[in-house]
């Protein structure tokens, strides 16, 4: 065999290697598209079912009483209003998301003389998404079904629609209760915050079905020490009526 031969047989043998490998990529293509497909189905079926769940469990919680009072911190006056539901409804558990400080919720309650004992402080939240990421833990817990959402006209539609994705994923109806605010709001929502508020509420909807943060400063509302609080200092929004 020539050189000639030797390179048109090195070049037959180079087509067919490429030919080979193009077909092998094809069908490896080909059946991860299939796999794709396969998983999208699958993926849509479960969506679909767990939707349908959701949904029928929403609509059977909607007609049951309410059986929390949840409360979104940002305005003393939410909790000078929950305080007249906790001696309206002393049965109902009653949980105050990084509300006022702590002595000033105290306070609040013993100068209406309602019972402390029904009252949780959640406190490790530091912006609304984290009200719902900190509470859906201990609402699950507790075995709630239907929440009354306590907050302010300045807080809406945002707070709202968080809390019907947030806690509707996981069958818990809720029903909003606007606290009157006095004087000029200090914050104003805009749709870009909304915006930003409500995709990620769309993710951690199904991200929070298997994961379950906790907040280790969740405390008792009859356990608040007063007398370290009375030595530290401590200040209240004016308008609570208890500002030291």
């Amino acid at each position: 065999m020539d050189s000639h031969q030797i390179s048109f047989f090195i070049l037959v043998m180079k087509h067919k290697f490429i030919i080979k490998s193009l077909i092998y990529i094809k069908k490896t293509l080909v059946n991860l598209w299939q796999l794709l497909q396969k998983l999208t189905v699958g993926l849509y079926f479960v969506l679909g079912a767990w939707l349908i769940f959701s949904t029928i469990t929403l609509v059977s919680a909607s007609l049951q009483p309410v059986d929390t009072f949840f409360v979104l911190g940002g305005s003393i006056r939410r909790e000078t209003y929950i305080v007249q539901q906790a001696k309206q409804y002393p049965q109902i558990p009653i949980l105050i998301s990084h509300g006022s400080p702590d002595p000033c919720i105290w306070l609040i309650f013993q100068r209406e003389f309602a019972s402390l004992e029904n009252v949780w402080l959640e406190k490790c939240a530091n912006s609304t998404f984290e009200n719902f990421y900190y509470s859906i833990p201990l609402l699950r817990k507790w075995g709630v079904h239907k929440v009354k959402l306590i907050t302010s006209a300045s807080h809406l539609p945002r707070a709202k629609w968080m809390a019907q994705i947030l806690l509707g994923a996981h069958g818990i109806w809720v029903e909003p209760e606007i606290v009157p605010e006095l004087g000029v709001p200090g914050n104003h929502e805009s749709w870009v915050k909304t915006g930003l508020d409500l995709t990620r509420s769309l993710f951690w909807a199904i991200l929070s079905q298997i994961i379950d943060p906790q907040c280790p400063n969740i405390i008792k509302l009859n356990e608040v020490n007063m007398p370290y609080w009375q030595n530290q200092g401590f200040k209240c929004e004016h308008q609570g009526g208890v500002g030291r």
